[in-house]
């Protein structure tokens, strides 16, 4: 634990290229869950094809706050229902500068949480998490699996891990970027090798059946 005692700090710190939370934005939280061991690992989740929202994508555990709840409590509470990691396995670091999504109109805090490495964090919302993944902050800061995304038809252009398994940009892909840069993972990698965003990862929103 001793090895993220500043994480928080630092991260909160960082001019990540988000918007800030507007007032009047849904509440929502993400846990960044990373394991506490020395390579280190970050749960991630491939959402589900069926989400109205963002299907496909690669995320953090997470989602709207319940009425009463704090952004800490929302985060552990999804992680719990998505993933299986109960809450008090998870020891909280902090929480980071609320940052918009502006695709669903959220405001989203996310939480930096630690569990041990023996956890099994597994899909247990099937309606939510299509598949759960944990890849090493040492792979995901490895150069070969770093590129810059491109969105087809659209002025974006971001961090992305091309992994074997996922494809992660986006809003999970800028915090994972700070992450390994304020804790010490990052290694140079090269900004110009540009790829788009595989059709299966950048779907904005599952067509509703009736």
């Amino acid at each position: 634990m001793s090895r993220f005692h500043d994480l928080v700090d630092k991260f909160g710190h960082l001019p990540i290229p988000l918007s800030r939370a507007a007032d009047g934005e849904r509440s929502a939280a993400v846990l960044m869950a990373l394991t506490d061991e020395d390579d280190t690992r970050i749960v991630l989740t491939r959402r589900a094809m069926t989400l109205r929202f963002h299907p496909g994508q690669v995320s953090f555990p997470g989602g709207s706050l319940d009425p009463g709840e704090t952004v800490v409590e929302a985060a552990l509470r999804e992680a719990h229902e998505e993933v299986g990691l109960h809450p008090d396995t998870v020891s909280i670091l902090g929480e980071l500068p609320d940052l918009s999504l502006a695709v669903s109109k959220n405001a989203i805090t996310p939480i930096i949480g630690i569990i041990a490495p023996d956890e099994k964090p597994r899909v247990v919302d099937e309606r939510e998490v299509e598949s759960v993944h944990l890849p090493s902050l040492d792979r995901l800061a490895d150069p070969d699996v770093r590129v810059t995304a491109t969105l087809p038809g659209a002025p974006y252009t971001g961090p992305a891990f091309d992994l074997d398994e996922i494809f992660v940009w986006g809003f999970t892909a800028h915090l994972i970027d700070g992450l390994l840069t304020v804790g010490g993972w990052e290694r140079p990698w090269n900004q110009s090798k540009i790829i788009e965003v595989p059709a299966d990862f950048r779907r904005d929103r599952a067509r509703r059946t009736t």
